[in-house]
Parts: C-alpha cells; sequence; structure tokens
C-alpha cells in the first residue's frame, strides 16, 4: 500500500510561514495587498475570489476584489491593471479566468507587472522558467514539486515522466522538474506507447484532465504519483486523473485528489505574493 502524500498537511506548514512572514513585514510597516480581477459572474471563479479572500484574511493578507461586469471591454480590464500596476500599496494582482466571451485574454494577462504577476502567467515569468531565474511561478506545478520535496522524496536524479503538456501546468512543470536536476520525459497525446514510458518513471506526474487515465499497469512499482488532474464527478465532487484505489497498491507514495496537490495552491499564491514584495523591494533599490 503506497504512502499518502497529504496535501493539507502540507499547506499547513505553508500557512504557517507566510503568516510568519506577514507578521514580520507588517512590523516594517509593509501591509502585504493581493487585488483579485473578475469580469463577470462566473460560478466557479466567484467562488475561487471567496476562497482567496478567506485565505488572505487567515494569514494577515489584505484583500481587494475588483469586480467588473461582464459587458466590460478588455480595454476597461487593462486599463484597470494599469492602475493597480502603478499602486504601491498593491503587490500582487491575480486575473480571474475564464474572461468573458470576446476578451483579449493573452492581451489582459500581458498587461498585468512581471513583478506583481502572482499566478505567474507572464511571458517574462516564463522565460525566467526557462532560465532557471528568480521569477514568479504558476501555483499548480510549484504544488507539484513542493508535495513532493515537503515529504521527504528526492527530485534530483530521478527520471520523471509527466503526462499532459497544457499550458497552465505540464509546459512549466517541464522546465521547473528540469531545474530540479531530475530527468524528465513528457508524454501526449501524440505520444505512442504511453505505458512503457510511464512504467519507467520514479515519479510519475498525471496533469492531463481525464479521469482516471492512469491506471495500475501503467506504474512501475514503487514509484511516486503525483495527480494534478481534476475532473467533475456526476452527482457532484471531483476526482483526478488517476485511478487512486488501484495504482496505491502498486506506487510507493501517492497524492489523492481532493486533498493533494490542490490544497497547496491557495498557499502558494501567497508565497508568491510575498515573493513579489522581495522582487519589487530589489527593483526599487537597483
Amino acid at each position: 500500500m503506497a504512502k499518502l502524500i497529504d496535501g493539507k498537511k502540507v499547506a499547513a506548514s505553508i500557512r504557517e510561514e507566510v503568516a510568519s512572514e506577514v507578521s514580520r513585514l507588517r512590523e516594517y510597516g509593509i501591509a502585504p495587498r493581493l487585488a483579485v480581477i473578475l469580469a463577470g459572474e462566473d460560478p466557479a471563479s466567484v467562488l475561487y475570489s471567496r476562497s482567496m479572500e478567506k485565505a488572505c484574511l487567515s494569514v494577515g493578507v489584505d484583500f481587494e476584489l475588483f469586480n467588473l461586469p461582464g459587458a466590460s471591454s478588455g480595454d476597461e480590464v487593462v486599463d484597470l491593471i494599469q492602475r493597480l500596476n502603478d499602486d504601491d500599496s498593491i503587490h500582487g494582482i491575480m486575473i480571474m479566468l475564464p474572461l468573458p466571451r470576446g476578451m483579449n485574454k493573452q492581451k489582459v494577462l500581458e498587461a498585468v507587472s512581471p513583478l506583481k504577476d502572482v499566478d505567474g502567467v507572464h511571458p517574462i515569468n516564463r522565460g525566467y522558467i526557462l532560465s532557471n531565474s528568480e521569477g514568479l511561478f504558476p501555483t499548480t506545478p510549484q504544488s507539484c514539486i513542493e508535495i513532493i520535496l515537503r515529504n521527504g522524496i528526492e527530485i534530483s536524479g530521478k527520471h520523471a515522466v509527466l503526462v499532459g503538456r497544457g499550458e497552465s501546468v505540464g509546459k512549466p512543470l517541464v522546465y521547473m522538474m528540469l531545474n530540479q536536476n531530475a530527468t524528465v520525459t513528457v508524454c501526449h497525446t501524440r505520444t505512442r506507447d504511453l505505458t512503457r514510458h510511464t512504467r519507467q518513471a520514479d515519479i510519475l506526474i498525471a496533469a492531463v484532465g481525464k479521469a482516471g487515465m492512469i491506471t495500475a499497469d501503467m506504474i512501475k512499482p514503487g514509484a511516486v504519483v503525483v495527480d494534478a488532474g481534476i475532473n467533475e464527478v456526476q452527482g457532484g465532487g471531483i476526482c483526478g486523473d488517476v485511478d487512486f484505489e488501484r495504482v496505491r497498491e502498486v506506487a510507493g507514495a501517492i497524492s489523492p485528489v481532493p486533498g493533494g496537490v490542490g490544497s497547496l495552491t491557495t498557499m502558494l499564491i501567497q508565497k508568491n505574493l510575498l515573493k513579489a514584495i522581495r522582487l519589487q523591494m530589489k527593483n526599487i533599490s537597483t
């Protein structure tokens, strides 16, 4: 039976670290502040923005929601972003997705200052991942790495197989794992004989968005399996990309869904916010 990789436990540890650093910053007169832009009333975005507010307040981070009408134009959203970029009291900016139909997503995301891009979506921050430089990086790939390392599992020198090459998780994770000195194989929809690749993995990370796609016969005995997939279950709830009950009989360690990777993302936004403050202060001093 595989060891359970408990994301909630890791998230609690990160929460303590964030709360401690926020308290320290406030002693120096710095009040960390996150601005969230929500255009429209997408139910999932509304729910996530509320949970983000709750998470911010729990660690002493100031939170401000800018809820624009769904009929707002892209230029109106960009104008708001520019104002927030210029506001020194705002340390991080997060754009809730999806944006209203017809709005230029790339134009909106690229309007956010790279120094305030707590979601790690700006092309400049993506470039920093490739060059292994200091920047703000997307939270779900970070979660995959944190959940492994904070459970005492070494990445350096291991063969990591990533199933999925999506823009938000798979692609940035390739380079983030390389920066951890893993040997990386990437599998995707055009990969032939997927099982041959996955059975070579010391660490298998699934980020496909297809429920139960990773089955027990695809796992090398004793491998670490990290499930970054999120799929809705009929009747309510979510599940991952891994056939959890059967794979746990083969793997050495496995993360569940829910209770795994997704448990960390909100707190890693806070970690990115604190990193953004450090980067902004460094930018001012230079």
